[in-house]
């Protein structure tokens, strides 16, 4: 079998923030890493799961909703991928910043916090993810478009 196109990166020459995986077509797969891949530090799974139910909730009613196909997180649990279509990159930038600005203030219940709505609803972390969020907001602080290419963190 092909490797799949995130396999191919080196995991080793870059770390926190946003990245394009691959483009098909008009769909943008963008890389969203929280933590530095292989750094010994990783999102627990009850932040993570915060964090996606948070993350998807704002980005599919913000005002990029229908451009907005998937939030997911990784499986390594250093980040999420967020798919678009027809997303300038500039606004993909600006929608997570928000989403993530959005889930560092937030104070309220958890979006599909229960039994009837999530699979394992009794597993988050609103305060873990809260503090998950800061560093890749930071990093975010000044991104451009030409930051979202891998090669340009690599030295």
């Amino acid at each position: 079998m092909k490797k799949i196109a995130s396999f191919q990166v080196d995991h080793t020459k870059f770390g926190v923030g946003m990245y394009i995986s691959r483009i098909d077509g008009d769909i943008v797969t963008y890389d969203v890493r929280m933590v530095k891949p292989n750094g010994g530090v990783y999102i627990s799974n009850p932040s993570l799961h915060t964090i996606e139910h948070l993350f998807a909730t704002y980005a599919r009613n913000s005002e990029y909703s229908e451009s907005v196909i998937y939030v997911g997180p990784m499986g390594c649990r250093t980040g999420f991928y967020l798919l678009t279509r027809s997303l300038p990159h500039e606004d993909a930038i600006k929608l997570v910043k928000d989403a993530y600005s959005f889930i560092a203030a937030y104070n309220d219940v958890i979006p599909g916090y229960s039994a009837v709505e999530c699979g394992n609803y009794l597993e988050h972390d609103l305060e873990a993810a809260k503090k998950d969020v800061l560093p890749l907001l930071e990093k975010l602080e000044n991104y451009t478009v030409n930051m979202l290419d891998y090669s340009y963190h690599i030295k």
